[in-house]
């Protein structure tokens, strides 16, 4: 069994920044590919950002390309994503997730095995 632990989130300005951790325990996958996503009410969970094991391989939904970046960590388990030049549009609960097999870097909910709770990001106008 795998746990996720978000933190890092909260209210800030429009332009302002966020750095969000995901902390991993339990049974880990230092060769996982690892994800974020976010996600309002009434809508589906949407792809952010996902990484490879190794950090090497990225890749971003075209909505924060340029504003956010993923990385990661191994010997702490964790991953980050640094959130830039927030905007309104951002708020929404973020999630990070886990994809045990490791094979690609998908942008789909349904190929990660394990999620953390998600931590609530709200952007101020």
């Amino acid at each position: 069994q795998v746990q996720l632990v978000e933190s890092g989130g909260g209210l800030v300005q429009a332009g302002g920044s966020l750095r969000l951790s995901c902390a991993a325990s339990g049974r880990t996958f230092s060769r996982a590919v690892m994800g974020w996503f976010r996600q309002v009410p009434g809508k589906e969970r949407e792809f952010i950002a996902a990484i490879s094991w190794s950090g090497g391989g990225t890749s971003y939904a075209n909505s924060v390309k340029g504003r956010f970046a993923v990385s990661r960590v191994n010997a702490k388990n964790t991953v980050y994503l640094q959130t830039n030049s927030l905007k309104p549009e951002d708020t929404a609960v973020y999630y990070c997730a886990v994809d045990g097999l490791g094979t690609y870097l998908s942008d789909t909910p349904s190929s990660y095995d394990y999620w953390g709770q998600g931590t609530q990001v709200t952007v101020s106008s």
